[in-house]
């Protein structure tokens, strides 16, 4: 069974907060711990300089803020990929690419940019005035992040859910011009915290002001959550949870049972301060231990930037073939490259078609290696603890062909010409079809 990969990231533009741990750390942060499940979490550096120009030490300490976040709320960096964008330099490739198959009028739908369309035309302005190029191509490089890495789950809020099918649209124009190279990704939202209330009521978010930073300390928590605007209704007199701040950002962290009992306390006229001070409560039973791992993190960023540097490695194990092949599929070839009518692939593989060989080594793991007809080894794989193991490997190479190179690449040595393997895999794929 393929592992499931999920792929999540924050904008490196502010410091995280309630909304950021419940809408995206938390639950990739739980589905990286599962069975079956292969995590991607990057830092998304490029996107904050559409919000930041002029201020690169906010980009710098943000980073630092984010990435001390999601460690210490327990992402483990050997266990999974955690990198910043910039370290990536496949992924502003990608985008160009994916730029040239995206229609203007996609674009244009994008909420943000017709937000601020929209705010210009009722200011009497030109439409476009102050918005960036940045800004309109947001939905491309977010698309690049997801695809690079073939993601099939990207936990988002719901207001990010039309970016995922912008994604998508972008992949299958991709596909429909240069064949299957993107999986098409799907958006994962917890129905009921996709979106947290901040403490104007409304949207948690940096454009409001209104957030509650995840690690800020004890009695500033307190604080804040005591100033959570609420209705006039005295105590003893009933309250409805809907619509309520307060109450859906109790719900946010607590359990079923929990719940359940707010929603009576809200109907039995609970008085206001006391509500605050169980959702206090709520929060800092959970934030408190991470907070003490956060405090000690960001005291020591080489310790952060070593995590980086790492996961930067691993997801360029993947990129940097992933991006070969991408590039050869669109015709940024060598000059002497072999380029063919479609379909001679297939006809010469009947005459000679590559052969998986699987053997044991004196370390005593199991290898399996990719050979041309005249024996040239194309491929070669890491040792695996049982033969079954390899012979899955080599199972899915021929039936996924190049598709399967990126997702397997940490049990492969990257290949010398991405190319001829690709061509190798693609004429096994199309003989056994």
């Amino acid at each position: 069974m393929k592992p499931v990969r999920v792929l999540t990231g924050i904008t490196t533009s502010g410091t995280p907060h309630l909304g950021n741990y419940v809408g995206a750390i938390r639950p990739t942060v739980r589905a990286s711990r599962l069975a079956g499940v292969e995590s991607f979490y990057f830092l998304a550096d490029y996107h904050a300089l559409i919000k930041t120009g002029g201020d690169p030490a906010r980009v710098q300490r943000s980073t630092l803020e984010i990435a001390a976040t999601w460690l210490a709320c327990g992402l483990d960096p050997e266990k999974v990929t955690f990198y910043r964008q910039s370290d990536i330099p496949e992924i502003p490739e990608l985008t160009w690419m994916l730029t040239c198959v995206t229609g203007k009028g996609l674009l244009n739908r994008a909420h943000a940019y017709k937000a601020a369309v929209d705010k210009n035309n009722e200011a009497g302005t030109e439409p476009d005035d102050g918005v960036s190029a940045g800004l309109f191509m947001y939905p491309v490089l977010m698309a690049a992040d997801i695809l690079m890495f073939n993601a099939h789950q990207v936990p988002v809020g719901r207001d990010q859910i039309q970016h995922i099918e912008m994604a998508r649209d972008m992949a299958s124009s991709f596909n429909h011009l240069y064949g299957e190279h993107f999986t098409l990704p799907e958006a994962a939202i917890e129905e009921h915290v996709a979106t947290l209330p901040g403490l104007d009521g409304r949207k948690m978010s940096k454009s409001y002001d209104n957030t509650i930073p995840l690690f800020v300390p004890r009695e500033q928590l307190k604080k804040l959550i005591m100033g959570i605007v609420t209705d006039s209704r005295a105590p003893g007199e009933p309250k409805s949870t809907e619509g309520s701040a307060l109450f859906q950002l109790y719900q946010a962290f607590a359990s079923a049972e929990e719940t359940a009992a707010m929603a009576q306390a809200f109907a039995d006229g609970i008085a206001w301060g006391e509500a605050k001070q169980r959702l206090f409560e709520r929060l800092d039973q959970e934030i408190a231990p991470m907070r003490a791992v956060y405090d000690e993190l960001i005291q020591d960023p080489a310790r952060i930037e070593k995590a980086l540097k790492m996961g930067a490695a691993k997801a360029r194990a993947i990129a940097t073939p992933f991006t070969q092949r991408l590039r050869h599929a669109v015709g940024l070839r060598a000059l002497d490259a072999r380029h063919d009518a479609p379909g001679a692939d297939a006809k010469a593989a009947k005459v000679a078609l590559p052969v998986f060989k699987q053997y044991r080594e004196k370390d005593g793991q199991f290898y399996f290696k990719l050979t041309d007809a005249k024996g040239a080894v194309l491929l070669q794989s890491r040792g695996f603890a049982a033969p079954r193991e390899a012979a899955q490997a080599m199972a899915r190479l021929q039936q996924e062909g190049s598709i399967a190179l990126d997702a397997m690449a940490q049990h492969l040595i990257a290949p010398e010409d991405v190319e001829r393997v690709t061509l190798a895999l693609t004429a096994l794929r199309q003989a056994g079809a």
